[in-house]
């Protein structure tokens, strides 16, 4: 049991730490960005644009925080369960890695949409025009594709047994 208890304070620990970072990186945003011109970092390809986001990816379900909550809420629940059902093995560790940035990254906007209704986004690359993001959108797009390549190629069935909500008979 303790070996499960430091595995779950460090998924909470290593969530904390990296929604921190999303905030502070957010907050100098803030801070130095609104209301002024971009900073540009390669003329015509990348800059830091502040952008406020009232929706969800790409701006799309504008004004719908309460979905976002319960989705926010969702994600939390369903990462505490899988975290408390993955054996302490080491071939388990990049799942948990997954969850923890997927959970930061929920957290991080999460906070925003409590605080201020919207999400500060303001990496922008301008060259394909892709819509405004920020790094907690970052941590959940990079954990979400390296998750959906573990359990469809890392994993076996036999390796996610350990996920089922059902006891196994002895």
């Amino acid at each position: 049991m303790g070996q499960k208890r430091n595995s779950i304070l460090g998924f909470l620990a290593g969530a904390a730490i990296l929604t921190g970072l999303d905030q502070w990186t957010k907050k100098l945003v803030a801070t130095n960005l609104k209301g002024r011109d971009p900073v540009i970092l390669w003329e015509g390809v990348f800059e830091f644009l502040y952008s406020e986001n009232r929706g969800a990816a790409f701006g799309m379900l504008q004004g719908r925080q309460f979905f976002f909550f319960f989705v926010a809420l969702l994600v939390f629940g369903a990462a505490f369960y899988v975290m408390w059902k993955l054996p302490q093995e080491k071939k388990y560790v990049p799942l948990k890695v997954c969850l923890t940035l997927i959970c930061a990254g929920a957290a991080g906007n999460f906070i925003d949409r409590v605080a201020m209704g919207y999400v500060v986004d303001f990496l922008y690359f301008k060259l394909i025009d892709f819509p405004i993001f920020n790094v907690a959108d970052c941590y959940v797009t990079v954990s979400t594709i390296a998750l959906a390549f573990l359990l469809f190629r890392y994993y076996s069935d036999e390796d996610l047994e350990v996920l089922k909500l059902t006891r196994k008979e002895s």
